[in-house]
């Protein structure tokens, strides 16, 4: 952790320290008895304010924690992906892609390694502020005790990046003392994780670390392995400590610091990547008649990453350090001024700053043969107006946000390392501007069974430093940067319906129509040559499914995606028109069957499919369908103490996660785990 990192950790911690120690000493009345005149207790949470009535007007799926637990790949993105419409850039998991390339995003909006949903993590944005990713590894499931997958724009705190949905991961509260899990694999790679809890008074502080590492698999063909081909290996750890205490009956405090590392190879031996990052954030949550939510938080992240050459198979670029900075904060009132209405007022800001560090080498002398420097900074302020009507069984809700948005200090530039000539220089002028977001919704209980609701909305994404600055090979495709590049803008709408047939089962359907205006996509514009460049739009139209039902010991979870997306296209990219966006399935769906015959036990088995798609804007190179089949066993041995046993891609299935002109990229094989896990 990095000096800075560390004096912001003790000074968002330190005002902890005297609730907690005040809580400690007591009031001289005798153990397990209160005064007369004692105040109820105090329960801290260490949660937010309460999801907002508007939440069912909204596409959502909500996981709880027996779901997040239960991962036959133990991965976070492994869980996510039984929520309808959720999708990576490539299907690749956190241990075997590039972290650069982790972007996640909602209903098929994808075809950019750039993160077009809003990720949170008790509330905090988690995207790395240089490139748009989210650090996947450094997300324990274990942790977690909720996650709410909302799908479509959004306004609300931090809207601007909602363009696609929000993902919004909440911790668990705090339980037994000790959690803890050990596995290996069938290839002897190793994940080990703890969380240790300790109350404080009426406040409490948790502790937890996983690490991850081993030898991984060969993510390169048979046919296509060379002697310098390397198994993806990966070797990840994160540790984090949170706390929260009160600070009077109704206000608490919560604070969070966290750190984390991740080194993988890719495809050949030395072609090593590396993400670490700092964290820390400080909230107050009042609970009170006005109720408010105030958050600060910073982030401190570095990437890695270097490329080696597919014929001579030695190093071509180091980019040797890409650090960059994300500040930001929010706050939120609350008034209770109007009956029946639930009113949301307040503000948001966000700062992202970096500066990519690399030099080109020559792949026969090993010598530097240039370097380069690139980067800028972003920022966006947005002040939001919400507002939840009850009226009897109709519920409405209206939100309106505007952001002014701006990108700064960006820039360019490569020179010789021998001569110190300038061989290419961008410098961007600053630029700023206002943008106004909205949206609105309805939702009806029309039976006691069936709840029937509407809704259309707009959203805003920024684009990123690394898609303004950073050109970047991936062979044999060079794909240039683009300062230009303008906001995207997304409007939409969607009408759905909620039933329970009978008091086991639960349906939820939603059609729905999105379009991405100025939609960011790597544009071919010559034989392996791409740019990045704003596309008329992207008009994403389709319907969402889920089901959920449980009879007696047996439960059934499906989730089901069909969108049918296609590219407008002009100008540069007319010959784009109609086509379907790189990366993108029509299809995904996923059918988890559980059964639970005792205390204790979870027995699971999950069928997932998703069609094929292309991973080129020209649609020339395909990525077959993959059907995959995992599965999940605990069973209790002593105690809190049980087995686990986990499989994933049992079927063997191959999943081509890359295609570029021949050269491919394979996902996850059939993989087996073994474990025990402690008080889980």
């Amino acid at each position: 952790m990095t000096f800075r990192a560390r004096l912001l950790a003790c000074v968002l911690l330190l005002p902890l320290a005297a609730p907690l120690a005040a809580q400690d000493e007591g009031d001289g009345a005798a153990e397990g008895q209160l005064p007369e005149d004692a105040p109820e207790e105090i329960i801290v949470t260490g949660r937010g304010l309460d999801a907002a009535l508007s939440t069912g007007i909204y596409a959502t799926t909500t996981l709880e924690r027996e779901t997040i637990i239960a991962s036959p790949s133990g991965r976070i993105e492994d869980v996510l992906r039984g929520v309808a419409g959720f999708q990576q850039f490539r299907r690749s998991d956190s241990r075997s892609s590039n972290p650069s390339a982790q972007g996640v995003t909602l209903r098929a909006l994808g075809g950019n390694a750039t993160s077009r949903a809003l990720v949170l993590l008790d509330g905090v944005p988690i995207a790395d502020p240089f490139f748009g990713y989210i650090p996947l590894s450094a997300i324990a499931p274990e942790t977690l005790g909720t996650i709410r997958v909302t799908r479509g724009g959004g306004s609300g705190p931090f809207g601007a990046g909602a363009l696609a949905g929000t993902i919004e991961l909440e911790s668990a509260e705090p339980g037994e003392a000790f959690l803890g899990s050990a596995a290996i694999n069938s290839r002897a790679e190793t994940e080990a994780s703890g969380v240790l809890t300790q109350r404080l008074g009426r406040g409490f502080a948790v502790a937890s670390g996983r690490w991850d590492r081993g030898q991984g698999f060969f993510t390169t063909p048979d046919s296509q392995r060379v002697p310098a081909t390397a198994r993806a290996a990966f070797d990840s750890w994160n540790a984090a400590l949170r706390t929260a205490a009160p600070l009077t009956d109704t206000v608490e405090v919560q604070a969070r610091v966290a750190v984390f590392r991740d080194a993988r190879t890719l495809r050949f031996r030395g072609a090593d990547s590396t993400s670490e990052g700092e964290e820390a954030s400080i909230r107050f949550v009042g609970r009170g008649a006005w109720q408010f939510d105030a958050l600060a938080y910073v982030q401190s992240r570095d990437f890695s990453n270097i490329v080696i050459s597919s014929t001579r198979f030695t190093p071509t670029l180091d980019q040797r350090r890409t650090p960059s900075t994300g500040i930001g904060g929010k706050f939120e009132l609350r008034p209770p001024i109007l009956e029946g209405h639930d009113i949301r007022i307040g503000a948001d800001y966000r700062r992202a700053d970096g500066e990519l560090q690399e030099e080109a080498l020559n792949a026969v002398t090993g010598r530097i043969t240039e370097r380069r420097r690139a980067g800028g900074a972003t920022a966006n302020l947005g002040i939001f107006l919400e507002d939840d009507w009850q009226i009897g069984p109709l519920t409405v809700n209206g939100g309106l946000r505007a952001d002014r948005s701006s990108i700064t200090g960006g820039f360019y530039r490569a020179v010789s390392a021998t001569t110190g000539a300038v061989v290419g220089e961008v410098n961007a002028a600053d630029r700023a501007d206002w943008s106004l977001s909205w949206r609105a919704g309805a939702q009806v209980y029309a039976t006691r069974r069936l709840d029937l609701r509407a809704a259309a909305y707009t959203g805003l994404r920024l684009p990123t430093l690394n898609e303004l600055y950073r050109p970047f090979v991936v062979f044999p495709v060079t794909t240039e940067a683009n300062a230009d590049l303008g906001n995207e803008r997304l409007r939409g709408f969607e009408i759905g319906l909620d039933w329970q047939p009978v008091n086991a089962v639960v349906l939820s359907l939603t059609a729905f129509d999105n379009k991405v205006k100025n939609a960011i996509a790597n544009v071919t514009i010559g034989p392996n040559l791409r740019r990045r460049a704003n596309l008329p739009a992207i008009d994403a139209r389709g319907i969402e499914a889920n089901v959920a039902a449980k009879f007696g010991q047996v439960s059934l979870d499906g989730a089901l995606a069909w969108t049918d997306a296609e590219v407008q296209g002009s100008g540069l990219s007319a010959d784009l028109d109609g086509k379907r966006p790189a990366q993108t399935p029509e299809l995904a769906a996923t059918l988890t069957l559980g059964w639970e015959p005792a205390p204790g036990w979870r027995v699971a088995g999950t069928l997932r499919h998703v069609s094929s798609q292309f991973e080129d804007d020209r649609q020339t190179d395909r990525l077959a369908p993959a059907t995959t089949i995992d599965a999940f066993l605990a069973a209790p041995l002593a105690g809190r103490l049980s087995l686990v046993l986990r499989g994933e891609n049992l079927g063997g299935e191959t999943i081509v996660t890359r295609n570029q002109g021949g050269s491919i990229d394979l996902g996850v094989p059939r993989t087996l785990w073994l474990g025990l896990r402690y008080g889980f």
